[in-house]
């Protein structure tokens, strides 16, 4: 990462030689040896980060202040989910977090779903389980590659995105496309899993957890990686829950929270599964508890796949779901119903609700405000990303600025959502 050199905290006449006397705050004057310097690092791409920029006071190669500042690619997906149709929106949603696309779309219709008081059918459930899953275990394979390459290792970026592109193998043969597929529907899925993806499912959570293994090899005794992140970055439990910050940076300072655990929805209450906890808080934890994370992933995709329940993956509501193409050319009524729902859409009744599921990254939820229209009044997304950012600075103050990178890349693989 390259560190942009723009002076900010400096005034003209300092900039062209006349430099006045730095103080403390005590009004204390510091000697050469001891001034600050502001500057930026970026706004630029960071390795897979997003587009973030940092302010840090520099201190020699010691971080005195950091303040983190977004807004840089903002899309403003929340008002465009409000001048669009329900079923409209969720391919808005789900280019929040282009690794867990998966789970905005289930944030979304699951709070749809709910405001209509609509319950989904057995099958889907499990269906959405999987691909959740499967979508977990997706992110963490960028996170761990990018974070190792940030580190140094760069072996371990080609053996994550090896495997990473198997699961997207995966979701094409299920939905159709690698990436924003759309796939979950407000009633269920878009559609029943084809012939021969059960195999392939299978055939990858037997060779994941050797998979698992060696990245564990590389980088568990490796010298170079244990130093960069034992005791480096710290952050206090009580801390982090004073901030607001769920998942794996939680669970990585000794919290077992888990919304899977603590508030199942879908049918995670029909799975065995743990969840990670770490000791210390640091870097190193952060590291440990997503890779077992991965492990208990494939246990949760390899239950789905063995409890799979027969019957539809959609409601049977045709208010809301599109009939089945075969029946448009033999019922009027429902070439009526898939004429309203695509130009009109369906009708919610006024209410509010939110409703949370356990991302990659933490608490992912959205509140949906109707008011009896057949377009949300509001949508509002709690991104993980950015309620965790906050837990940086905390990270970073009083460390060296080369564990910046790696307090950043521990935290988050791409910041995804902090610029919806």
């Amino acid at each position: 990462m390259s560190l942009g050199r723009d002076v900010i905290s400096r005034t003209d006449a300092e900039v062209i030689g006349s430099s006045p006397v730095e103080r403390t705050a005590a009004g204390e004057a510091l000697g050469p040896e001891q001034e600050l310097m502001t500057i930026n690092v970026g706004p630029h791409h960071p390795a897979t980060h997003g587009v973030l920029r940092l302010l840090v006071s520099l201190e020699g190669e010691v971080v005195r202040d950091l303040k983190p500042v977004v807004g840089y690619v903002h899309t403003g997906i929340e008002k465009n989910c409000e001048d669009k149709s329900y079923w409209k929106a969720i391919p808005f949603v789900e280019r929040m977090d282009y690794l867990s696309y998966f789970f905005n779309m289930e944030a979304f219709v699951g709070c749809v779903e709910r405001l209509l008081g609509l319950e989904i059918p057995p099958r889907a459930k499990y269906l959405r389980v999987l691909h959740l899953e499967l979508n977990r275990l997706h992110s963490h394979l960028v996170w761990l590659g990018t974070a190792a390459l940030d580190l140094g290792a760069m072996s371990m970026f080609f053996y994550c995105f090896r495997d990473r592109d198997r699961i997207l193998d995966l979701f094409e043969m299920s939905t159709g496309q690698r990436m924003h597929t759309r796939y979950f529907q407000v009633g269920g899925v878009f559609e029943d899993i084809p012939v021969g993806f059960e195999r392939n499912v299978r055939a990858f959570c037997a060779e994941m957890p050797s998979r698992i293994d060696q990245y564990e090899a590389i980088l568990n005794r490796n010298e170079i990686f244990l130093r960069r992140t034992r005791n480096v970055g710290v952050v206090p439990r009580q801390r982090l829950l004073d901030l607001g910050v769920t998942g794996p940076l939680l669970r990585a300072a000794g919290e077992p929270w888990d919304l899977r655990k603590v508030d199942p929805s879908l049918a995670y209450a029909d799975f065995d599964f743990q969840i990670p906890v770490g000791t210390v808080g640091d870097g190193y934890d952060r590291y440990r508890v997503r890779v077992q994370e991965m492990r208990e992933s494939v246990r949760i995709v390899e239950q789905a796949l063995d409890g799979l329940p027969e019957g539809p993956w959609i409601a049977d509501d045709r208010k809301v779901v599109l009939p089945p193409r075969d029946e448009l050319s033999t019922s009027m009524e429902a070439l009526i119903h898939h004429f309203k729902l695509v130009t009109e859409g369906f009708r919610v009744p006024p209410g509010e609700a939110y409703y949370a599921v356990e991302s990659p990254r933490g608490e992912l939820g959205c509140f949906v405000l109707a008011d009896g229209s057949a377009k949300p009044a509001r949508v509002h997304i709690r991104d993980p990303s950015f309620v965790n950012l906050q837990a940086l600075r905390d990270m970073c103050i009083d460390g060296y600025v080369a564990d910046l990178i790696q307090n950043l890349a521990m935290l988050d693989p791409i910041l995804g959502g902090i610029d919806r």
